[in-house]
């Protein structure tokens, strides 16, 4: 059964940083692209980054810089690491996983697999 689980969310000041983590079950023996998505009231869902099998990254524009990407291959575990938080990173953060061919992450493909969110709430 797959199952995505995002923790490490919560409060903090602008320039203070947070550690995402999404405990990941997928099926076994197939490569995905993973990923980290977010979405604020009144805002559509963006694209935070995203990380193929072969460890390609890429980042949305606006958190070029301050977030870093990171996987276990071993378990398919996620990690957000993000610096320099501004009031615009609030939003509810989401991580997400789908098959990859040849292990890339295409700029179209679409996330099957989605956890259920983790609150993330920058604030002076």
């Amino acid at each position: 059964q797959v199952q995505l689980v995002e923790s490490g969310g919560g409060s903090v000041q602008p320039g203070g940083s947070l550690r995402l983590s999404c405990a990941a079950s997928l099926y076994a023996y197939s490569d995905y692209c993973m990923g980290w998505f977010r979405q604020a009231p009144g805002r559509e869902r963006e694209g935070v980054a995203v990380i193929d099998s072969h460890g390609i990254t890429r980042y949305g524009d606006s958190v070029k810089g301050r977030f870093i990407i990171s996987r276990d291959y071993g378990n398919n575990n996620l990690w957000l690491k993000m610096n320099s938080l501004k009031p615009e990173d609030t939003a509810m953060y989401y991580c997400a996983a789908e098959h990859s061919g040849g292990g890339y992450c295409n700029s179209l493909l679409d996330f099957g697999f989605w956890g259920l969110g983790t609150q993330v709430t920058v604030s002076s």
